[in-house]
This record gives structure tokens, sequence and C-alpha cells, in this order.
């Protein structure tokens, strides 16, 4: 199956949809491993879940603002935003990530485990979210 076919019936629309699908089944994800990982290791390791989600909620909100900038930039006759304010702010906020991780990981004596689960969630609800959208299109 070519390219042009595989994406013939999606819109940007379809694509900004399953990304705040994602983003809201993330966090109902995170609420349940936090309480897993609360009653087996502690409320540290609960909090680490609860980083570890913020940071891929935060990088699918970034995703999402980046892919809307890029599709506006390509659509002709639309006014596209100025793509140097969103990537600042992208970069910007892979610096925080970096800084949240080592604080996180430095002053909640947590398992890594918690936050690498935390982190994981954002990848598999957007995979879910992913699947269902590639299930709908070709139903």
């Amino acid at each position: 199956m070519s390219e042009s076919k595989w994406t013939a019936g999606l819109t940007d629309q379809d694509f900004r949809d399953t990304m705040l699908r994602s983003m809201r089944l993330l966090a109902v994800l995170a609420v349940l491993v936090m309480a897993l990982f609360w009653l087996k290791f502690g409320w540290q390791s609960a909090v680490l879940v609860v980083v570890g989600a913020a940071i891929s909620a935060a990088s699918l909100w970034e995703w999402l603002r980046l892919m809307t900038a890029v599709n506006q930039q390509m659509d002709a006759g639309s006014t596209p935003r100025p793509m140097g304010l969103i990537l600042t702010g992208f970069f910007l906020r892979l610096g925080l990530t970096v800084v949240v991780l080592y604080a996180s990981l430095k002053y909640l004596h947590g398992t890594v485990f918690a936050l690498a689960a935390g982190l994981g969630l954002g990848v598999l609800s957007l995979t879910i979210e992913s699947l269902r959208l590639m299930k709908r299109w070709t139903v």
C-alpha cells in the first residue's frame, strides 16, 4: 500500500484528536499505576509514576503543538505560526525534563521502575490510540 493511499482518508483533526485522546488515556492509566506502586513500594514511588506520566503528557502536548505548526507551514493559504517560538518552547521543555528527572531521582527515594513506568505510559497510550485510529480508518 503506498503512503498516499495509506493517509488519504486521515485529516489533521484525526491526528489531533488521537493525541488528545492518548493524553486522556495516559491520565487514567497513570492513576491506576500510581495506586499499584503506592501499595507495593510506597508514596515515593507513586510520586515517581506521576512525574514520569507528567513528562510523558508534556511530551505528547509538545509534539501536538509541533505537528500542528508543521502542518500549518505545509498548508497552502493558511497563516502559519512562527516556528521559532514553538521550537524554543520545545527545547526549553527538554531541558526542564532533564532537571525534573534528575531532581526526582535524587530526592525521591522510590524505585526507578516507577519513573520508567510513568514514562512508558505515554508510549503505551499513544500506541493504543493510534491502533484505534487505524481500526476506525480501515473498517
